[in-house]
């Protein structure tokens, strides 16, 4: 039986580029929260992204979850585990990154304010290349803020094939610090502390919640999404998932675009009232 259901958004339960979840996939949530299953984000996004992500009033799908691609976990909303970002490593990669004309680094605010800054010693890079991105809540700034940081990635344009050169480079040249692809199609690579994932989060909550990684099932697309496909026995890709992440999950269902997970939510929640297994791991 799943007792917690956790997936990635972007791509896996919201469609890239939607304004926020329909009403089909909050419908699923509250049925599978019915259930007496955990439902949760497994997600790269900081949790004050969640309140425009679910829509005013649904605060009961993300009390429970994986924020800034693990970092931030909360069970039944209570914080249980963080990890922060490593400042010396953050600074390094600004250097870097600094060199490339194609890509910047961001660093954002996880509180109520949910504010991103480019940290950048090039700000005439950002205005040129990234004008749209700056706003009231968006600035341009040379040093990382005073504090813990647990959210920052980096923001490319450019093509994915030059995406994937910097990503490399970065992973080689950067001590501490992991750097994947969040999105098959968000110009954007993401950062997190070398060795903390989705997959350590996935394995924290469950210890947290003291249920066997078999009673989980997770749902991605992405390259930050593998280590938690890996993590589970009953990870699930959909259809518009990373060749890798179809490759290593167990299951498969449809696309994104066609509210597959929240499909898939209403069954792991009419398999829970009767003690089994849904029907799509049946297979």
């Amino acid at each position: 039986m799943i007792k917690l259901a956790l997936t990635d958004l972007d791509d896996t339960l919201i469609h890239f580029g939607a304004s926020h979840a329909n009403q089909a996939t909050i419908d699923a949530v509250r049925q599978a929260l019915a259930a007496g299953v955990r439902f949760g984000p497994m997600t790269g996004r900081p949790p004050v992204a969640m309140g425009w992500m679910f829509g005013a009033g649904n605060e009961d799908c993300w009390q429970t979850g994986g924020f800034s691609n693990g970092q931030i976990i909360y069970l039944d909303g209570k914080l249980v585990h963080s990890v922060e970002l490593p400042r010396e490593a953050l600074e390094t990669t600004i250097a870097l990154v600094d060199q490339t004309d194609d890509a910047r680094f961001t660093i954002y605010s996880i509180d109520e304010d949910g504010r991103y800054d480019f940290v950048t010693t090039r700000p005439e890079l950002v205005t040129r290349e990234f004008q749209w991105m700056l706003g009231p809540k968006r600035g341009i700034v040379d040093t990382l803020p005073a504090g813990k940081l647990y959210k920052a990635n980096i923001h490319c344009a450019c093509s994915r094939e030059r995406m994937a050169q910097i990503r490399d480079a970065l992973n080689a040249q950067v001590e501490g610090l992991d750097f994947v692809f969040p999105s098959m199609t968000a110009p954007v690579i993401d950062i997190s502390p070398r060795g903390w994932n989705k997959g350590s989060a996935v394995c924290a909550l469950a210890e947290a919640m003291g249920i066997g990684l078999d009673e989980v099932a997770v749902f991605g697309d992405s390259e930050n999404d593998l280590s938690m496909i890996r993590a589970v026995p009953n990870s699930v890709a959909v259809a518009n998932a990373a060749p890798e992440v179809a490759t290593a999950a167990r299951w498969h269902i449809g696309a994104c675009a066609d509210d597959a997970v929240p499909a898939a939510l209403e069954d792991i929640a009419r398999a829970a009232c009767e003690c089994g297994m849904p029907a799509f791991m049946r297979g």
